[in-house]
């Protein structure tokens, strides 16, 4: 859901914040009071393109601040995958505009115009003059359908998916494998001498790291050696060595043990500090041991570990790669050794994993027609309801020329509006009002299928009136039940709809204009009603006619 907008220095708006709530928010204002630009500007924060005669007049830059407060499980997944993770659930979308460049940030931290676009996609739906219109989108078609068929097609579409993976990795390799005898015969050289190579070095696992601690000891092992050799003299060795001096100590000590309680603890402190220093020569001892060693030794050590250094270079970072890469070359050694066979079962693979995706891609076929035909017949019904009596509306679905790893099928809206006329791609039939309606009717039948929780409708009512007008207003009420909708209307009918009322109002100073937004009030929203019924004067018939179009609309929204 659109918690808010905040909106600094675009176009007429000095600063503007509003806060939306669930359900329908109304936008009304008159004309020239600059609806366009808060649409515009939430556009902008999108992603949208802008111009820099949008920025306020003596303003360096604009700024627009969305903020969505997201709860459903699904667009919380997708939000994920695109590693957006919400704090609480809010989601801050916001853009900084300026002369010549933008600056877009989610929550705090600055990402990429396409990152933004592919965030806003999944959080707000947009319909309006033929911008951000995903029915002129063919692509989107498909999606819709399998939007409203949901779980009817998801295991089939999962079974698809994991089946054209198959098909194309086994095509990938059959491509890969061609060549002739002569290519065959060097490949089958080139393997055969790595393996060769690697099997006769012989590498162990952790060897290398255990060679190169091993080598660092005997580059370093004479000062280590001296070191140790001198601390053992200073602690063992020498008649004035410590531990020589804590022996006298200790017998200095034992002559007065006896005579007072104290000096007994003392010397059994010395005693005691006596064997920890005789322990820690002996451990001195033994380490200074293990940096003993031959000429021919080092030799060895060095010569393996270049060795084994070598082969990294060639095959890997590491002996655990070089022998898996071994295994690799080995594999490939077995196919190439017998190499038609090892064609004839990839055919053989490729043919079988195609088949599998033939059948898959047929069911899902079956079940998009199936779903397709249910939604065919809803969104007509929903249509005729909007003042197309003769609307025909078709979902076709044709077959692609391949495989995908999303079946076969090629979907498009075609409809007719107009009897005797047949019917044609929507994108080429519908003017900007048309399509607001019929994505109203989609959105209407699809209600409790789609995870986008905010739509927004520009001016959906152009062209329309009346009897039209009240259904429209009914179905933006159905998806409020559902979903957040913030339309921006002209219609009485429509506004009287509200859950909750914005007016645009456009303030014109001395020096200069601004626009403003602010919620009404029941009393403020019917004395709209009134303005957007009577026009410039007011009378009591249209005060009392814009009560009783609250009214009912309060009813409709009980039913």
């Amino acid at each position: 859901m659109l918690q808010s907008v905040h909106v600094k220095n675009l176009a007429l708006i000095e600063e503007i914040e509003v806060d939306f709530k669930e359900g329908l928010n109304i936008l009304t204002g008159e004309t020239g009071a600059g609806k366009s630009i808060i649409l515009g500007s939430v556009n902008l924060a999108l992603g949208g393109r802008y111009t820099k005669d949008i920025i306020r007049k003596g303003a360096d830059h604009g700024f627009v601040e969305l903020t969505f407060f997201v709860e459903d499980e699904r667009l919380l997944e997708r939000l994920r995958s695109l590693d957006i993770f919400p704090e609480d659930g809010i989601v801050v979308l916001s853009r900084r505009l300026m002369e010549k460049r933008s600056i877009s940030r989610i929550n705090g931290e600055t990402v990429t115009m396409g990152l933004l676009k592919e965030a806003a996609s999944a959080l707000i739906d947009i319909h309006g003059q033929h911008e951000h219109q995903s029915l002129l989108y063919k692509k989107n078609h498909l999606e819709i359908v399998d939007a409203f068929a949901g779980e009817a097609v998801k295991e089939c579409k999962g079974c698809v998916r994991d089946a054209y993976n198959e098909y194309r990795r086994y095509q990938k390799e059959l491509n890969e494998a061609g060549m002739d005898e002569a290519q065959r015969a060097r490949e089958l050289s080139l393997l055969q001498f790595e393996s060769a190579e690697i099997r006769e070095a012989n590498p162990l696992p952790g060897e290398d790291e255990e060679l190169e601690g091993m080598y660092r000891r005997m580059v370093n092992g004479k000062r280590i050696a001296e070191s140790a050799a001198e601390a053992y003299a200073y602690t063992s060795e020498d008649d004035a060595s410590a531990s020589e001096n804590l022996s006298r100590a200790i017998r200095a000590m034992s002559e007065i043990a006896e005579c007072d309680e104290a000096a007994g603890e003392l010397r059994s402190q010395l005693e005691e500090i006596d064997n920890l220093l005789n322990d820690f020569n002996r451990e001195l001892s033994e380490y200074s041991k293990s940096f003993e060693f031959s000429e021919e030794e080092f030799y060895e050590t060095e010569n393996r570990l270049n060795e084994l250094n070598r082969l990294k270079v060639k095959y890997g970072n590491s002996v655990e790669e070089i022998l898996s890469y071994c295994e690799e070359q080995e594999k490939k050694i077995e196919k190439l050794t017998d190499y038609e066979s090892y064609i004839d079962g990839l055919i053989k693979k490729c043919e079988e994993s195609e088949k599998k995706l033939d059948r898959d891609t047929k069911k899902l076929t079956k079940l998009r027609k199936e779903q397709a035909k249910l939604l065919e017949s809803a969104i007509c019904e929903g249509l005729k309801e909007l003042n197309f009596p003769d609307v025909q509306f078709q979902i076709q679905v044709d077959k692609l020329g391949d495989f995908t790893a999303n079946g076969k099928d090629d979907v498009e809206f075609l409809i007719s509006l107009n009897p005797g006329q047949p019917v044609k791609p929507l994108a080429n039939v519908a003017s900007g009002g048309e399509l607001s309606r019929i994505m109203l009717a989609i959105k209407t039948v699809m209600a409790d299928r789609d995870a986008i929780e905010t739509l927004i409708f520009d001016e959906i009512d152009v062209g329309i009136s009346g009897r039209t007008a009240q259904k429209v207003s009914e179905k933006m009420a159905v998806i409020g039940k559902g979903h957040q909708v913030i339309c921006i209307t002209h219609l009485a009918q429509i506004a009287a709809m509200a859950d909750h009322h914005f007016v645009i109002e456009k303030t014109v100073g001395e020096m200069d204009t601004r626009t403003d937004i602010r919620p009404m009030d029941e009393k403020e929203s019917i004395e709209e009603l009134a303005r957007i019924l009577g026009g410039a004067k007011i009378t009591d018939a249209v005060m009392q006619n814009a009560k009783e179009m609250k009214e009912l609309a309060k009813q409709v929204k009980l039913n």
